[in-house]
């Protein structure tokens, strides 16, 4: 049995089919690449997995339990954990207030709920050094910190909720080349961990680096679904654009 499985899932929005009979799955401790060219599908299938959308038919399965009717509150109990492109992340709090942002730790003093910040700080840098993230104090605040580190914090935060499954949104968009492998090291970690990852990225050299298998959405639809050792970046290309013929498109879209 697989970790997640999405069997027949449609999703439309009036006249726009915007998902049309979508299966795959994704095992423990395995990264899967979501690809497709914009319009595909992608968003609106990532907010059908987290309870922002409810699917019109299908099924999805997590951890052997049915998906439906749950909201994203129920969902991320449930393990899942989605992380944006634009990280939504406090920039002039420091990182343990980040990580625990929403639901921080408190004490009781007098019968009066504190924060407890050296609690949230402790915590913090275990969860940074489980992670393996290159930041040197969790005091540090999040904006001065790098794109790759940011990307560290927010990947920390969703680890607080002991996820069995992270979506990342891009998460190498617009870094630095040293930095996209640190975050792509991040990626390998979770995987080590047990956790298993979706990974939104135009970027195929990213997917070709660590996801196990590549799935390819056109129009709503899976049109590829392939193991990364048993497929080919041009491949991979074709079915994004639809083409037999598309080996000088180069690596990324």
């Amino acid at each position: 049995m697989s970790l997640l499985e999405l069997t027949g899932v449609r999703k439309t929005f009036g006249a726009i089919e915007a998902l049309r009979g979508v299966t795959f799955s994704v095992e423990a401790g395995s990264a899967v690449a979501l690809v497709g060219d914009n319009g595909a599908g992608k968003s609106t299938l990532m907010k059908t997995i987290t309870g922002v959308y409810h699917p019109d038919e299908g099924e999805i399965r997590f951890d052997g339990q049915s998906l439906a009717g749950k909201d994203p509150g129920d969902i991320r109990r449930a393990g899942i954990e989605m992380i944006y492109q634009d990280l939504a992340l406090a920039k002039m709090r420091d990182v343990a207030a980040n990580i625990f942002l929403g639901r921080e730790l408190t004490r009781s003093v007098l019968g009066v709920k504190l924060i407890d910040s050296k609690r949230m700080r402790g915590e913090a840098e275990a969860m940074i050094l489980k992670l393996g993230a290159r930041i040197k104090s969790v005091t540090q605040m999040t904006g001065h910190l790098s794109g790759g580190q940011q990307q560290s914090v927010a990947i920390a935060r969703a680890l607080t909720f002991n996820p069995k499954l992270v979506i990342m949104d891009e998460p190498t968009a617009a870094l630095a080349v040293r930095e996209v492998e640190h975050v792509l090291d991040l990626i390998r970690t979770l995987k080590g961990q047990g956790i298993a990852v979706i990974l939104i990225s135009h970027r195929l050299t990213d997917v070709f680096s660590v996801c196990d298998r590549i799935v390819v959405l056109r129009q709503g639809a899976v049109i590829a679904d392939d193991a990364t050792r048993l497929t080919s970046m041009s491949a991979v290309v074709a079915h994004i654009v639809g083409a037999t013929d598309a080996l000088q498109q180069g690596e990324q879209l």
